[in-house]
């Protein structure tokens, strides 16, 4: 079975999209906003990859052929993967609790974008995936749930989970399960940066190791973002939260905080986000706020500006374009998107091609650095990540990770 981008129920196949069964007009919301009118009825749909013309396919696709499927599977369990839809389906679980930027919102409220994760992975990876939103919020809750549907997936994307408990969750179920877990706030966002940002210092004629960050934002896409960059080399990155410099002397620091403190800020800065910001390389925002003209204009010369907030940037392009040499942000209507589309679909794809039992920081590194080689030759200022729509972005990143993960001996096939 697969998942179905286009929602049979709201489309007749005539071409009337307007009103729905019996010939009902759409209600006011419809009426006055085409977002609801696309969402009505949901944006996903199952589909049967098999045909069931007769009472022999009947009997093939469900019972008495199933029966000897079933049997098979049980003598050994690992054809589930040959069988079923198992080696190619990613569960995309959340809680709601930091949903987009609207926050703690609940599970109901969470599901228009679990399906659009959903279609995104289809539509961009040819991953089918499965929204799953929990009434709980209890870390042993929702691990413990998790843990008894993973027999039915080849992965589990963790989506929209509040930190700090998304770093502990991710991990005790990674540790538990044998297929991949990837929490795509954290880890997407930090292979799109990594990526845009090597082909920006490649545009300025420098290496990672030449640069020094500030990123603004100590959540889930903070810490994944500066724990990937020293992984790939950066010379050195800080963090900062509502109190300032993330460093080893401040007492408030939570457990995940002082182990970032740890990794972070060689150069021993303390003080506020402005402060870091003094002769910096590099801002990346994951924040939200406004940053200060006056602080972007104490960046170096030939700085990265990476304001990733939406819909508001932490600087707005047209005050970042006065001193940065390249200008990024989250969203589609300026140039360089940093967008996690890039990533999760080609990572979660070349994963379950090779039937990976993890998604590790070589794999990341590795989808970074094919989403970085999609630009080649017309690297430019405002073309320093490839849209979402170019066609060679996932199959470049899916090629990346499956070698990765052979590489590294997670693949078992």
């Amino acid at each position: 079975m697969a998942a179905e981008i286009v929602n049979p129920r709201t489309d007749s196949g005539d071409g009337s999209t307007g009103q729905e069964g019996g010939g009902e007009p759409l209600n006011s919301l419809d009426s006055f906003d085409p977002a609801f009118a696309l969402h009505r009825g949901g944006k996903m749909a199952v589909q049967a990859t098999v045909p069931i013309r007769d009472k022999d396919d009947l009997s093939l696709a469900y019972t008495p052929g199933v029966a000897r499927v079933c049997t098979a599977i049980a003598e050994q369990p690992d054809l589930v993967n040959d069988y079923t839809w198992k080696s190619s389906v990613v569960a995309v679980v959340t809680d709601g609790t930091a949903v987009l930027g609207l926050g703690d919102i609940g599970p109901e409220a969470s599901l228009p974008v679990m399906e659009g994760k959903a279609i995104l992975f289809k539509q961009f990876g040819g991953v089918d995936a499965v929204p799953i939103a929990l009434a709980c919020t209890d870390v042993e809750e929702i691990i413990e749930t998790v843990v008894r549907l993973a027999p039915s997936f080849g992965g589990v994307n963790l989506e929209d989970i509040s930190a700090p408990r998304c770093f502990e969750i991710e991990k005790r179920l990674q540790d538990a399960l044998d297929i991949p877990v990837f929490h795509d706030d954290q880890h997407g966002t930090a292979v799109v940066t990594l990526a845009a940002l090597r082909n920006a210092a490649k545009l300025t004629g420098r290496g990672l190791g030449d640069l020094r960050a500030v990123i603004s934002g100590a959540g889930a896409a903070g810490v994944a973002i500066a724990k990937m960059l020293l992984e790939a080399g950066l010379g050195d990155v800080a963090v900062t939260d509502r109190k300032g410099i993330v460093s080893a002397d401040r007492q408030d620091l939570t457990p995940v905080k002082r182990e970032l403190a740890e990794l972070t800020n060689r150069a021993g800065l303390s003080g506020s986000l402005e402060d870091a910001l003094a002769g910096a390389d590099v801002f990346i925002g994951v924040s939200g706020g406004t940053v200060p003209e006056e602080a972007v204009a104490s960046m170096a010369e030939g700085a990265f500006v990476f304001a990733m907030a939406n819909p508001n940037p932490e600087v707005h392009p047209d005050v970042a374009h006065k001193y940065a040499a390249v200008v990024a942000t989250g969203r589609s209507d300026y140039p360089n998107q940093i967008n996690n589309v890039l990533a999760f679909p080609g990572i979660f794809a070349g994963a379950l091609q090779v039937r990976a039992s993890r998604i590790t920081e070589g794999m990341k590194i590795a989808a970074a650095e094919a989403l970085a080689s999609v630009v080649g030759d017309d690297l430019a200022a405002d073309y320093v990540i490839p849209s979402p729509f170019d066609e060679r972005v996932a199959p470049a990143v899916t090629a990346a990770v499956a070698a990765a993960a052979r590489a590294e001996g997670v693949a078992r096939r």
